[in-house]
């Protein structure tokens, strides 16, 4: 089984583009940043330009400390420096650094990719190292909407969990728990979530082949499954619906139907999955210039936040709000401090959602990223409370509302009296 799956997941992710790259110039072993090995693979030129550059790097590392040491809020030089000491290969400030700016600040997806990389390039494939990157990830998917960092999350686990990888029944368990939770987060996303559905499948698919031919029983119920993932996939409005149709039919002919696998047409389609189709791409048809014109890279940021409210307005008029929230974490993740934005969203789970762990994890993420607005922080309190949450954890809000205005004297006096 670690032989298929491992070979399925490096065809999949050749196909996946990606910018992001491990720590560079860092070795396995993180105790040998100055071995032998580590200096043998650079060339001589390089050698030279690195120790040329280790002095400016030195000067600039200590400007940035001194930054940050006096205005621990200034958001670019956290980003600086973490640049900087993973150009340097210095793991433990960067851990720490890493960790700092995470209190402060939201990180974004690639931040959190990088951090895990870094973690998984350097990590052995004892279970506590495996489950500290695990939680990294989950703080990243926490953070901000992101299909890529959900997908390499995925992969990660079916790499390096061995209960996942040798297909075990808790670890497939865990895998498929996790498929859903990304499907949950971003399987609505019109031009990105088709990677997490293909994702999927392809583990389903590779579980079948470990199935032993002889039995027929197990057999056809892990056919049924991925049969059951192709009719979710298809109900939902997504991009290249139409070669997803034409590979479920592929793979029914496999199966054994008969099928014309290069038409478009819906013949020998069971009724209620051809129903879902069509509706799924009138609603995509629906969908394609919004997304088109949400995406543009040739207009401004203003215009460009312009078009996901027409969209947003949009999917709040369609009524389903699954689709409206995923469209919200969508804009949320490009334009992360835009308040009248979480305002906007904030509001519209309020009246859809009321109450409810979903609501008040959206109020902690806006009032961290935009901890200047005192409307979301008033509102974070009322949702608190309409939640009933504990005397702690709303003195733990109004502490952190002080904090953020800078009136902590206040808040001590408060306390006092």
């Amino acid at each position: 089984m670690e032989e298929t799956l491992t070979t399925i997941l490096e065809e999949e992710e050749e196909r996946e583009e990606t910018t992001d790259q491990p720590m560079p110039d860092v070795p396995q072993n993180p105790n040998s940043l100055a071995s032998d090995d580590a200096s043998d693979s650079h060339s001589d030129s390089d050698s030279d330009s690195d120790s040329e550059d280790e002095p400016q790097q030195k000067v600039e590392l200590q400007t940035l400390e001194t930054e940050l040491s006096s205005n621990p809020s200034n958001y670019d030089s956290h980003v600086q420096y973490i640049r900087l000491l993973r150009k340097m290969g210095e793991i433990e400030k960067l851990r720490q650094a890493r960790e700092a700016m995470s209190l402060l600040f939201p990180l974004t997806p690639s931040m959190w990719q990088d951090w895990a990389k870094d973690e998984a390039s350097l990590a052995t494939t004892q279970p506590e190292a495996v489950a500290a990157i695990e939680k990294l990830y989950e703080r990243g998917v926490f953070d901000y909407l992101s299909v890529s960092l959900w997908y390499d999350y995925l992969t990660f686990v079916q790499e390096y969990d061995p209960m996942v990888r040798d297909c075990l029944p808790a670890g497939i368990s865990k895998a498929r728990n996790l498929f859903e939770r990304a499907l949950t987060a971003a399987g609505l996303h019109v031009t990105e979530g088709i990677k997490l559905w293909e994702a999927y499948r392809t583990f389903e698919q590779a579980i079948l082949l470990t199935i032993d031919e002889s039995d027929i029983q197990a057999k056809e119920k892990q056919n049924q499954r991925i049969r059951t993932l192709f009719h979710r996939q298809l109900s939902v409005p997504l991009v290249n619906m139409k070669s997803t149709l034409q590979a479920y039919k592929a793979w029914e002919v496999e199966q054994g139907k008969v099928l014309d696998v290069e038409s478009s047409d819906l013949d020998g389609i069971s009724s209620h999955v051809a129903t879902a189709y069509q509706k799924a791409l009138e609603g995509y048809n629906a969908r394609a210039h919004l997304e088109e014109q949400s995406s543009r890279q040739d207009i401004s940021d203003s215009e460009r936040l312009q078009q996901f409210v027409i969209y947003l307005k949009f999917e709040e008029s369609s009524g389903d709000p699954a689709r409206v929230q995923v469209l919200y974490e969508r804009a949320i993740a490009d334009f992360p401090i835009a308040s009248d934005l979480w305002l906007d969203y904030t509001r519209y789970l309020d009246k859809t959602l009321k109450v409810g762990n979903v609501v008040r994890e959206v109020y902690s993420r806006a009032t961290k990223n935009c901890p200047w607005v005192g409307e979301l922080w008033v509102r974070y309190l009322l949702c608190l409370e309409r939640g009933r949450a504990s005397e702690e954890e709303l003195a733990a809000v109004c502490y952190n509302w002080c904090l953020a205005f800078g009136v902590i004297v206040l808040w001590e006096l408060i306390l006092i009296f």
